[in-house]
């Protein structure tokens, strides 16, 4: 039977360095998954901390970057994974930025929502 795999080009990386990339992608996934959970616990529990409007849209913002965040680790796994088999320079992640943006967006009106009440 052959060995199945989903990258057709380029060796075998050295499994250390497999391995590391999929527990960078779970990481991410983690990420992904706690910003959903924080967009629906502000939604289902925030009750008057912020006003409805307010509560709403930052649990939008966390459930949407949740859902980009584990996509984007998805192609960056992918995308790391290819260049590991093609000896290449790694891709720089994306999502870094991305969590920092919204962290510090959310930070921000709780703060102005705490302070406000």
């Amino acid at each position: 039977m052959p060995n199945w795999t989903p990258f057709r080009s380029g060796e075998d990386p050295d499994p250390r360095f497999t391995l590391a990339n999929e527990r960078t992608y779970l990481a991410w996934v983690r990420t992904a998954t706690a910003l959903v959970a924080s967009g629906l616990g502000l939604e289902a529990f925030g009750g008057d901390l912020l006003a409805p409007a307010i509560r709403v849209a930052m649990a939008a913002l966390l459930l949407v970057a949740g859902g980009v965040i584990a996509i984007a680790a998805f192609v960056h796994w992918i995308s790391a994974e290819r260049a590991l088999r093609a000896g290449r320079t790694l891709p720089v992640p994306v999502m870094a930025p991305v969590v920092g943006v919204v962290l510090v967006i959310c930070a921000t009106v709780l703060v102005v929502g705490v302070v406000n009440s």
